[in-house]
């Protein structure tokens, strides 16, 4: 009995972390859908050569706006980053972004977000608890076409290079004011501890199966190569 009663004890906090991340599960998964839909939009993706350099990629749909040229108000959202000394990609962290604005919207609605980090420095301000973009880190509106070239000194040197997806239209957009930390209670719910965003995207933890979908589109996007 006593053996039972233990059992049962050590699988509570898998079952309470089962039932309270549904609505990150779901999250995880509208991620995953947004981020393949552009991934296959032939010339109005994301350049496959930006991918390939990218060190992390962050989706974050249906984020909420309201009114003219105020775009980001709140949303939620997953990153994940190549693991170092790795092959692929890590395990997904839950974001939060908040206030700003993103690019020139008109009216209330939903903005799906992507943005991909391309250097180190970037990738270093994702293990902060709390940023700004285009203050603390530099980004720019990306280009768009699946060989365009990000042929200017400014766009090779930032940081982060955004982008938007409202009403069908995918654009690169500037993302100015806003802050973007990680979300420590959801991450906790979806790995069942609490977790540092470091040990997330350094590939400390292995990815839960209901983010390999993702994953895998950018695995096949933007795989990882030897030497890089």
């Amino acid at each position: 009995m006593k053996l039972i009663v233990f059992s049962l004890a050590a699988l509570m906090p898998i079952w309470a972390a089962d039932e309270g991340s549904t609505e990150q599960i779901k999250r995880i998964h509208e991620s995953a859908g947004v981020l393949s839909e552009i991934l296959h939009a032939g010339d109005k993706s994301i350049p496959e050569d930006l991918l390939r350099k990218a060190h992390c990629v962050g989706v974050v749909p249906n984020l909420k706006r309201a009114g003219f040229i105020v775009g980001a108000k709140y949303g939620k959202g997953v990153v994940t980053c190549r693991v170092p000394n790795g092959e692929g990609w890590s395990a997904v962290s839950t974001i939060r972004i908040e206030g700003g604005s993103v690019g020139l919207q008109i009216g209330a609605g939903e903005t799906d977000v992507i943005f991909i980090v391309m250097n180190r420095s970037g990738e270093d301000r994702l293990l902060k608890d709390k940023f700004t973009l285009g203050g603390d880190a530099s980004v720019m509106a990306g280009p768009v076409g699946r060989s365009a070239q990000a042929e200017t000194d400014a766009m090779m040197k930032a940081e982060m290079l955004s982008y938007s997806r409202s009403h069908g239209v995918f654009a690169g957009v500037s993302i100015e004011g806003a802050t973007l930390r990680p979300d420590n209670d959801d991450n906790t719910r979806i790995y069942g501890r609490p977790i540092t965003q470091r040990e997330i995207l350094h590939g400390d933890i292995a990815p839960p199966p209901a983010e390999r979908p993702l994953i895998a589109e950018l695995n096949s996007y933007a795989p990882f190569k030897k030497g890089e």
